[in-house]
């Protein structure tokens, strides 16, 4: 048995694992607000499929409710407590789409077939700004099936994250973000290879870079949109020499073989 891990770009990731098809953070379109899709092409309607969709927090690039419409009706949706007060379209989608929305927080399980869905925390501000106050938790989720694999979301690095994480196989970490500067609450490539010395999967696949840019920045930092996949790998052999790092291109699948 194995896991297919596809990257579409951003934190939009597909993991199959158990007969389970899993799509995090979907977004799907070439243009979000002052952000455009620079690298990879938009992925395709064959991305949208899924059994369970798994949110990390309420920021537009990763609650997308365009790209949550495109989910086949009846889909289950996954997202933080609260996500239904702060994002009205979200109500309206779940009824339209008749989705599957389930809030959870850390800590939670949730079945998907064959599949677990552990629920973990993030370090990261999970609001939906700039639109109102309601807080809701920023998450993780660690997929057991097969494998156990860590989609960590957004999130910076925070000291029991190795534990609230446990063993995996598999770790998908943000390395870079949207724009020139990262503020806190995520994980440069620096930062992301401490989390994998820290968690000490099998194997890793850099997300949330490169493929979204502010538009009319291109000649601002533009190293931070272009090398952090690269400097996370280098780092990463320093820090995490026993961690297969998978660099993928956009569309790109990695087939990890279970060790269990």
């Amino acid at each position: 048995m194995a896991v297919e891990i596809t990257w579409w770009g951003h934190a939009t990731v597909t993991v199959r694992d158990s007969g389970v098809r899993v799509l995090t953070d979907p977004l799907l379109v070439p243009r979000l607000a002052h952000l455009r899709r620079r690298r990879g092409a938009v992925p395709p309607p064959g991305a949208a499929l899924a059994d369970v969709a798994l949110v990390s927090h309420l920021h537009a690039d990763h609650l997308h409710t365009g790209s949550l419409a495109r989910l086949s009706r009846g889909t289950r949706v996954l997202v933080p407590r609260g996500a239904s007060a702060a994002v009205p379209r979200l109500r309206r989608l779940a009824a339209d789409l008749r989705l599957d929305v389930t809030e959870v927080a850390p800590g939670d399980k949730v079945r998907v077939g064959e599949l677990t869905v552990r629920v973990v925390p993030a370090a990261h501000d999970g609001r939906r700004l700039p639109y109102g106050p309601e807080r809701s938790p920023a998450l993780g989720y660690v997929l057991e099936g097969e494998e156990r694999t860590y989609f960590a979301g957004d999130t910076g690095l925070f000291d029991a994250m190795a534990e609230e994480v446990g063993p995996c196989d598999a770790a998908l970490l943000p390395v870079g973000g949207w724009g020139p500067f990262l503020g806190a609450g995520h994980l440069n490539p620096a930062r992301a290879a401490q989390a994998l010395a820290l968690l000490a999967p099998r194997a890793a696949v850099p997300i949330h870079y490169g493929t979204y840019w502010p538009i009319g920045m291109d000649a601002v930092r533009p190293h931070e949109f272009h090398s952090p996949g690269d400097e996370f790998a280098r780092l990463a052999g320093d820090l995490a020499p026993g961690v297969a790092v998978h660099r993928l291109d956009h569309g790109q699948s990695l087939r990890l073989e279970a060790a269990r």
